[in-house]
């Protein structure tokens, strides 16, 4: 017989929060479930989503070969902030629930809301920089260059 009880994961926690999480939250949940290979549980959401993913985002992601398409903005809540282990909000003003233990940060980044792909493209590849400094900060190997 199995202990119900035991935590079914240790892999660490990642919440990233955009009031919209249609573009930089996106990007970089995105970034971190690809560059992990599995290894973080990763979260995107906002307080005020959007009915849709930034196409421009979708696509500065797919020429790096990482998908987003499926995803789907979400709605911001308590649980997700206290089933993570790291909150990151993206330089847009949400305000988070805020639990002790929890480790928090706020990315300043360019919003990529209604700009073209070449202002996106630099934006994409800042997050992939914050988030590969993120797993080394969490002891976690980049599975994929």
């Amino acid at each position: 017989m199995t202990d119900q009880t035991a935590p079914q994961t240790t892999r660490p926690s990642v919440l990233f929060v955009c009031v919209h999480n249609a573009g930089r939250s996106q990007m970089a949940a995105g970034w971190l479930t690809y560059l992990s290979g599995g290894a973080v549980e990763v979260r995107s959401a906002g307080s005020m989503p959007a009915d849709q993913i930034n196409p421009v985002a979708v696509e500065a992601m797919l020429e790096e070969g990482v998908d987003i398409r499926a995803e789907q903005p979400k709605v911001l809540t308590t649980e997700a902030v206290q089933a993570s282990d790291v909150v990151i909000t993206m330089g847009c003003g949400d305000v988070c629930p805020i639990f002790p233990g929890k480790r928090y940060e706020d990315w300043k980044l360019d919003d990529p809301a209604g700009q073209g792909i070449d202002s996106v493209r630099p934006i994409r590849d800042e997050i992939r920089g914050r988030v590969e400094a993120l797993l080394g900060e969490l002891g976690v190997p980049v599975a994929r260059a």
